[in-house]
C-alpha cells in the first residue's frame, strides 16, 4: 500500500509541476508579446521611427520630430490601447463566468448600446462633439442602461439570474441601438461624428481623456479580482456557492457593476471594439485552465496585446491611411475564435 501511495503522490506532484511550468511559460510568453506590442505601437505608423530613435526620445533626447510623434501621439495612443484592452478583457472574463455562457461578451448587458445612444443624444440635440465629453456621455449611458437591465431582470417572481439579465440586456440593447441608428441617419452632424466612433478607434485619444477615468478602471479591476473567487464557487451552481459561504446576490451586483464600468469606459474611450471581450477569455482558459482568478489575470494582459497588435496592423495595411482598430479586431478575432471554440477545452467553462 505504501508503494502505491508513493506512486500516486509522485504522479500528482508531477502533474502539479507540469501545470505550474505550463502556467509560468504561458505568463512569460504573454508578457513578452505585450512588450513587443508596446514597442511596435511606439515605432510603427505612417511615420515609422527606428527603435534607437524611440529609446532616445524616452531618455529625453532625440530629434524634435521624433519627440513630437512619440510623446504627443504614440505614447497616449498606446496607453489608451493598454487600458481599453485590459478593461475589455476583464469585462469579458467576468461576464462569461457570471452567465456561465462561453459565447457571452460585455455588450450582452446593453453596455455598448447605452454608450452609443448617450453619445448620439449629446451630438444630435446638444451639439456636444469633443472627445472628452463623448467619453463621459458614453459612460453615463452605459451605467443608465445597465441599471435598467438589472431592474427589468429583477422584476417579477424571484431574484435576478443570469438568463433573465441576459435577455433584458439583449432586448434593451436592440431598442437603444435602433433609436441610435434613427437619430444618426436623420441628423448629418450626428452621423458624421458617430461614424468614426462606432468603428472603434484609438486615434485622437490623449492622456487628457484617459487620466480622468483611470481611477474608475482601477477600482473596477480591483473589484473584479476580489469577485473571482466567488465566481469559482458560482460556477458549481448557486446552491453549492451558498453552501460554501458565497454571497450570491453581492457577487451578482459586483459583477454587473464591474462589467458596466470596465466595458463602459473602454467603449467610451475607443468606441465599440468587437471580439476582444469575447475571444480573449477563451485564449486565457485554453492557456491557464478554468480557475477564474487565472483567467481574469491572463485576460487583463492578453487583451491589450490583441488591441495593440490590431492597431498596429490597421496603421500599415493601407498606409498612409488607417483602418480603425475595431474593424481589425473583427477580422482577426473571427477566425481565431472559430479555431478556439473547436477545441473542447477552450469552448467550455469547466
Amino acid at each position: 500500500m505504501s508503494s502505491i501511495d508513493a506512486t500516486v503522490g509522485t504522479s500528482r506532484g508531477s502533474a502539479v509541476s507540469d501545470r505550474a511550468l505550463r502556467t509560468l511559460a504561458g505568463l512569460l510568453g504573454v508578457a513578452l508579446l505585450l512588450i513587443v506590442a508596446v514597442a511596435l505601437s511606439l515605432m510603427v505608423g505612417s511615420n515609422s521611427i527606428a527603435p534607437g530613435a524611440v529609446l532616445d526620445v524616452l531618455r529625453g533626447g532625440g530629434s524634435a520630430e521624433a519627440r513630437d510623434v512619440v510623446m504627443e501621439l504614440r505614447i497616449p495612443r498606446t496607453a489608451v490601447g493598454l487600458v481599453v484592452g485590459a478593461a475589455l478583457g476583464a469585462a469579458g472574463a467576468l461576464i462569461q463566468a457570471f452567465t456561465r455562457n462561453p459565447l457571452a461578451d460585455p455588450g450582452i448587458l446593453g453596455v455598448n448600446a447605452g454608450a452609443a445612444f448617450a453619445v448620439a443624444v449629446g451630438v444630435a440635440f446638444f451639439g456636444l462633439r469633443s472627445i472628452l465629453t463623448s467619453v463621459w456621455l458614453a459612460l453615463l449611458g452605459a451605467l443608465v442602461v445597465t441599471l435598467a437591465v438589472y431592474v427589468i431582470g429583477s422584476s417579477g417572481r424571484g431574484s435576478a439570474d443570469p438568463v433573465r439579465l441576459t435577455l433584458a440586456g439583449v432586448a434593451l440593447g436592440a431598442v437603444f441601438a435602433g433609436m441610435t441608428t434613427g437619430m444618426t441617419l436623420s441628423n448629418p452632424d450626428a452621423f458624421e461624428h458617430m461614424r468614426s466612433w462606432n468603428a472603434g478607434s484609438l486615434v485622437g485619444r490623449g492622456l487628457d481623456v484617459l487620466v480622468p477615468i483611470l481611477p474608475l478602471v482601477a477600482v473596477a479591476l480591483l473589484a473584479a479580482f476580489v469577485l473571482a473567487t466567488g465566481l469559482n464557487a458560482l460556477a458549481l451552481g448557486e446552491d453549492v456557492a451558498r453552501a460554501q459561504g458565497a454571497n450570491v446576490i453581492a457577487i451578482r451586483i459586483g459583477v454587473i457593476a464591474s462589467v458596466t464600468v470596465l466595458a463602459g469606459t473602454a467603449t467610451a474611450l475607443a468606441g465599440p471594439i468587437a471580439f476582444v471581450g469575447l475571444m480573449v477569455p477563451h485564449v486565457a482558459r485554453w492557456l491557464f485552465g478554468v480557475d477564474q482568478r487565472r483567467i481574469l489575470a491572463a485576460s487583463v494582459v492578453v487583451a491589450p496585446v490583441l488591441v495593440l497588435f490590431s492597431d498596429v496592423l490597421g496603421r500599415v495595411l493601407i498606409s498612409p491611411s488607417e483602418i480603425p482598430v475595431g474593424i481589425v479586431t473583427a477580422f482577426v478575432g473571427a477566425p481565431v475564435l472559430i479555431l478556439l471554440v473547436r477545441r473542447q477545452r477552450a469552448s467550455t467553462l469547466s
